[in-house]
């Protein structure tokens, strides 16, 4: 960033001599004034952000278009979330059920998350409502893939990058044919997808598996345990990335695996934190930005005091007239 100081005419008035003097340092000036304004903004992409997290994903948006940058959302005419604003662009497309249809969908699913029971039954729970939403998700992708005057508006539209949930990967494929950047804006991937496509180690020895109830600190019983809820993912997951797959080869005319498409991400924006999750590898293109969900209010003076005087019990003892703090 360059910053002038005084007035413009004063500048004008010391840099005339020395423009006149030297026509290449003239020439050169123009050229990267006029390369300058090519830097103005870029034109980015949204796919696939429904549900709550497009609540984070449209402040991020907002801002975004604040700095200067086009924002094109692609969204089905059906949808959750997703509403026209005067600061994005919208394109959207048609799909084969009603609204209604959509809803009962996720609110039985949603519902069935927080039934109890034993492991087993609220695991097989789990992966039924995930199976339901898969396919509801496979359809909204496959008429995307198969629209054609939209496909040929996104070809023509020469996009810088594409921001998606990578989560059901009509986004990356879409990245791919288009042979664009992607950014990826997730709080996981079923199935720990995120560490096989980035290569990120991901040892059952400190790192809890979901249905567990396990913390980052296991004995050895636990971490057995740990492993053994990880073995079913290899199997059940692939049921419902699969036809993703297959579709992903036919749209782009060779073989590609989820994992493949993946791999692919430039940067992983994940809405997670160490506050709230428990600690576990990173790559160097994974970034946390978990709290942007949050409501940005002050503590009042009164939580700052508080604060200060628990820290002080907490890390600090008082003896002899002074305090000792670790």
């Amino acid at each position: 960033m360059v910053c002038f100081l005084g007035s413009t005419h004063q500048v004008a008035a010391e840099m005339a001599p020395v423009l006149s003097a030297h026509p290449q340092v003239t020439a050169t000036l123009v050229l990267l004034l006029s390369v300058l304004s090519l830097a103005a903004g870029g034109k980015l992409l949204v796919t696939w952000v429904d549900g709550s997290p497009w609540f984070t994903m449209r402040e991020v948006l907002d801002r975004l278009k604040q700095k200067g940058h086009e924002i094109v959302v692609l969204a089905p005419e059906i949808n959750i979330n997703i509403k026209p604003t005067k600061n994005l662009v919208m394109k959207t497309y048609p799909l084969p059920f009603t609204q209604q249809e959509m809803d009962e969908n996720f609110q039985a699913f949603f519902q069935d998350l927080f039934e109890e029971g034993s492991f087993m039954q609220r695991f097989l729970t789990a992966y039924q409502g995930m199976k339901k939403i898969s396919d509801l998700a496979f359809s909204h992708c496959a008429h995307l893939l198969s629209n054609k005057e939209l496909l040929r508006y996104l070809e023509e539209s020469k996009f810088d990058a594409v921001l998606t949930e990578p989560a059901l990967p009509c986004g990356p494929i879409l990245a791919e044919h288009l042979a664009i950047p992607s950014v990826f804006f997730l709080r996981l991937i079923p199935c720990g997808l995120e560490f096989e496509a980035t290569q990120c180690p991901n040892p059952p020895s400190y790192v809890p598996r979901g249905f567990t109830d396990l913390e980052d600190s296991m004995s050895f019983f636990q971490r057995v345990k740990n492993l053994i809820f990880d073995i079913p993912n290899y199997f059940l997951c692939d049921s419902i990335l699969q036809p993703y797959a297959k579709l992903a080869s036919e749209f782009l005319q060779r073989d590609v695996t989820v994992a493949d498409l993946l791999r692919q991400a430039s940067i992983w924006l994940m809405r997670l934190d160490f506050v709230l999750d428990y600690p576990r590898p990173l790559m160097p293109n994974m970034i946390f930005i978990g709290g942007m969900n949050c409501a940005h209010k002050k503590l009042p003076q009164v939580g700052h005091s508080l604060f200060s005087v628990l820290a002080l019990v907490e890390f600090c003892l008082y003896k002899s007239g002074i305090f000792y703090c670790r």
